[in-house]
């Protein structure tokens, strides 16, 4: 058996607790040092570094002018895919988009504040946005739905997927299929630092874009992190992570079950049980061999290291108090309530960026399409980011509109402010030297 991580909470000092809310993420310093060259590679060299990174990092057969995908490949993914398969995205996809519609702000509004004077916001798209979906342990049709459909419905005019190439030089074909489904037909064959810097810079072939989206490797949080003053990063989302939370109403297998779909996408996620629970704790050991027996070898690798290494495995707290503590500390990215009654739990967790309730709604569902975005902050940002959402891809202008009846009152209150501050040219603009200028 492959030996899990175990923790019992109250018995860790300050150290030890803290250790245990690290992330792979966390200290970025030896990534930011080998991603700058890359960067400055693909800002001066363009396309050409491209092809080289390519081939280099992603072992993949590219090359000068077969960076974009075609519509030929687009037309073929669909002879390629499983018509089930295509089901379940379009199934996702529509989802996806009804819960993304009613999310859609009002494209503007305006308010009365006082008679005669208004204010309000309007929302309009950003004007061109790049979306990572990753490939290096899988592929991933869902990042493709859950980034793709709320830019679409947001109205953004220039979209373009940005993913790593497969040694052939493809592009996952589902993938194909979920962007021309959502309603993107632009997919670039690069990704990694090279992908991010070639959008922040434009390259031959690649439109520079204001903004990127979606969840990479620590290389590409590094190169969003590096290249935040050229282009906008986006919700900081990093490698997966997830906390399971059992109360004492459900089988310790089951939150096992549900533990190992995070755990299995990479050695550098997070996943935690954390229950107050004992039985619990018993019976998800006693589980985990049968669930890994079901598992495919590399999944059964990947899982076993988080579930054994320093970001991940079993917490057992003192109390149910003391779980919500720990789950508010760790502000995860993904967090299952497992419980009978789990709404008596929710109002104590506040930190987390997606809340899954009940035994019926595993991850799984949620990142394939229940509705609400799957896209989500890790390393702890879930403290002060939330999902990605339509938002993300509209920025908002306020709006004011002040009457010539509601000016007078206004003006008068501006001059008084202007003059304690000091602005003598504030307060100029609503004197009697703009009266000379307003129409009769």
């Amino acid at each position: 058996m492959t030996n899990v991580s175990f923790y019992e909470l109250d018995t860790l000092d300050a150290s030890a607790r803290a250790a245990l809310l690290r992330r792979s993420e966390t200290d970025l310093s030896g990534f930011i040092e080998k991603v700058k060259p890359i960067i400055e590679a693909v800002r001066t060299e363009g396309d050409a570094a491209l092809v080289r990174f390519g081939r280099e990092l992603d072992k993949a057969d590219l090359d000068h002018g077969k960076l974009k995908a075609t519509e030929a490949e687009f037309d073929a993914a669909f002879g390629m895919v499983d018509k089930d398969v295509i089901e379940a995205i379009q199934f996702g996809i529509d989802n996806i988009r009804v819960f993304h519609e009613e999310q859609k702000p009002e494209a503007m509004w305006l308010k009365e504040i006082r008679r005669g004077a208004y204010a309000g916001d309007r929302f309009t798209p950003i004007q061109s946005v790049a979306l990572y979906i990753p490939r290096g342990k899988g592929a991933f049709p869902s990042v493709t739905m859950m980034t793709a459909v709320p830019a679409v419905v947001a109205g953004v005019p220039e979209l373009a997927i940005i993913t790593p190439p497969a040694p052939d030089g493809s592009v996952d074909a589902a993938t194909l299929v979920a962007a021309r489904l959502a309603g993107v037909e632009t997919v670039y064959k690069c990704g990694g630092a090279q992908a991010v810097a070639a959008v922040a810079y434009g390259t031959e072939t690649i439109k520079p874009a204001l903004k990127i989206v979606g969840p990479g490797s620590p290389w590409v949080v590094a190169a969003k992190r590096l290249l935040s003053g050229v282009i906008d990063p986006g919700l900081p989302a990093g490698p997966s992570e997830a906390v399971i939370f059992a109360d004492d109403t459900v089988h310790g297998g089951l939150a096992a079950l549900d533990l190992l779909v995070e755990a299995e996408h990479g050695p550098d996620s997070s996943a935690y049980l954390v229950t107050h629970s004992r039985r619990v704790v018993e019976e998800a050991l006693k589980a985990l061999p049968d669930h890994w027996a079901r598992m495919t070898e590399q999944r059964v690798q990947f899982s076993s290291a988080v579930l054994g290494g320093k970001c991940g495995g079993i917490v057992l707290t003192s109390s149910v108090e003391e779980s919500y503590r720990f789950i508010n500390d760790y502000a995860p990215e993904h967090l299952e309530i497992l419980s009978t009654d789990p709404f008596a739990h929710l109002g104590y967790i506040t930190e987390a960026a997606e809340i899954l309730m009940g035994p019926h709604t595993p991850v799984s569902i949620g990142n394939f399409g229940l509705g609400p975005n799957a896209v989500l902050p890790t390393s702890r940002w879930a403290r002060t980011y939330g999902p990605l959402s339509v938002t993300d891809f509209v920025k908002r202008s306020s709006i004011g509109y002040v009457t010539a009846s509601a000016y007078p009152e206004f003006a008068k209150h501006a001059r008084t402010l202007a003059r304690y501050e000091g602005f003598s040219s504030h307060e100029n603009a609503v004197s009697d030297m703009r009266n000379a200028y307003l129409p009769g």
